[in-house]
């Protein structure tokens, strides 16, 4: 039923959820990923993002994001972490591996495919500059 609303365009009204300043956080986050062209994506498979005191994660039976403080600490990364895991809902609702090695690695894919988009798209100079450097940390972990 989902995957069938989602193929006929639906969209969720994404909302976030928590403190003042987990929202003010979160906000400046979902402008980088409006910048980049991926909130329709993300408003796709996400719900809610919603702050907790625990650890981040996603929670698939509530098509929701749940984020601490460190996780939207800084934007790029916390944008980065949306586009994350709404690309494990995307699996998850069509039935595809969306954890383990497989699942991570084809979302650590989608998130360095979203900084390149971040800073191909953006007119900030030091988000373009900020996302260099993150996909520069993240090619270089891959020979640790």
């Amino acid at each position: 039923m989902a995957k069938r609303l989602l193929e006929e365009g639906y969209r969720h009204r994404l909302r976030v959820v928590g403190s003042r300043v987990f929202k003010e956080k979160t906000r400046e986050a979902l402008r980088h990923v409006k910048t980049a062209g991926y909130y329709d994506f993300l408003r796709t498979y996400v719900r809610v993002i919603r702050e907790i005191d625990g650890f981040s994660q996603l929670r698939e039976a509530e098509a929701s994001i749940w984020a601490n403080m460190y996780a939207v600490g800084d934007s790029i990364d916390a944008a980065c972490f949306f586009v994350q895991k709404a690309w494990q809902m995307k699996d998850y609702v069509e039935g595809k591996m969306y954890y383990g090695h497989v699942g991570e690695s084809r979302a650590v894919d989608a998130r360095l495919t979203f900084l390149e988009t971040l800073r191909r798209k953006t007119r900030d100079a030091r988000v373009k500059e900020e996302c260099q450097r993150k996909m520069r940390a993240w090619d270089e972990s891959k020979f640790l």
